[in-house]
Order: C-alpha cells, then sequence, then structure tokens
C-alpha cells in the first residue's frame, strides 16, 4: 500500500515558460491588420489544442512574439510546425486577395522563470508602442542581421 507522501512525490510539476520570436518570409509587411487577428487567434487555439498555455501573441507586420508554457510532452519543434503550418494554411484561405501568406523558416526561442514572465508578457503586449518609440530589448527582437 502507497503512503500519501509517496503518492505526493510521484507527482511531476513542470512549468517550461517560453518566449517565441518568428518572423514572415522575407521579413515582408504580410501580417496586415486585416491578418493580424486571425493569425494571433489561430496561433492560439493551435498551442492550446497541443496543451500549451499561452499567455500572450502579438507583433508588428514582419514578426511574432509568443509567451508560451508548453507540457512536457509538447516539443517546440512540433508547436512551430503546427502554429506556423496551420496559420499560413488559414491566411492563405481566408485573404488570398492580400497575396500568398509565409513563415520563415526557423524562430528564436527563449526559456524564462516565473519572476521574469510579467515583464515578458507586458513587453509583448506593448509591441506596437515599444517599436514606435524605439523602445525595443535587445535579445528580444530579431533583428534582420539575426533572422533565423
Amino acid at each position: 500500500m502507497m503512503r500519501r507522501n509517496d503518492e505526493r512525490r510521484r507527482r511531476n510539476f513542470v512549468a517550461v515558460a517560453l518566449h517565441v520570436i518568428w518572423t514572415t518570409w522575407h521579413r515582408e509587411p504580410m501580417l496586415t491588420p486585416e491578418r493580424e487577428r486571425r493569425a494571433y487567434r489561430c496561433i492560439t487555439a493551435q498551442a492550446e489544442e497541443l496543451g500549451a498555455t499561452v499567455f500572450a501573441v502579438n507583433g508588428m507586420p514582419d514578426h511574432v512574439h509568443l509567451i508560451v508554457q508548453i507540457p512536457t510532452t509538447l516539443t517546440i519543434a512540433k508547436l512551430m510546425h503546427r502554429v506556423k503550418g496551420v496559420s499560413s494554411h488559414l491566411l492563405n484561405a481566408e485573404t488570398p486577395e492580400l497575396g500568398l501568406f509565409r513563415w520563415a523558416d526557423g524562430n528564436a526561442v527563449f526559456s524564462m522563470s516565473r519572476s521574469h514572465r510579467d515583464n515578458a508578457i507586458a513587453y509583448v503586449r506593448n509591441q506596437k508602442q515599444h517599436h514606435a518609440d524605439l523602445a525595443l530589448r535587445r535579445g528580444w527582437e530579431i533583428v534582420p542581421e539575426d533572422d533565423p
């Protein structure tokens, strides 16, 4: 018979929080206002369908930031493959008049502690203002020479 303390020790708790950044194909400003809302809803839905928790998603016409917590059963590669694949398919199907939509290959991924998560969420939610003010956090933005 298992004791209550032994039972508690066997449970796992894993909280892997990530800041993921990726760009449009050739950094073209393809995320128009018409596409942006659709893209972010789709990205959120796909991540959640895979078991992730989305804290923030936002960006600019040429890139996206995602703050997400993933379960141990989900790889970053699978998350990004699904999020990028499904969202580009949706955007091409729903907005063909705006031309072919494509994400660039690759992405940047940074892990973060729980204590840094709120700052990252605030930064992502205020993307447009940070870019307008040129108040960008080095390392939290992909600059053209860093493009994956």
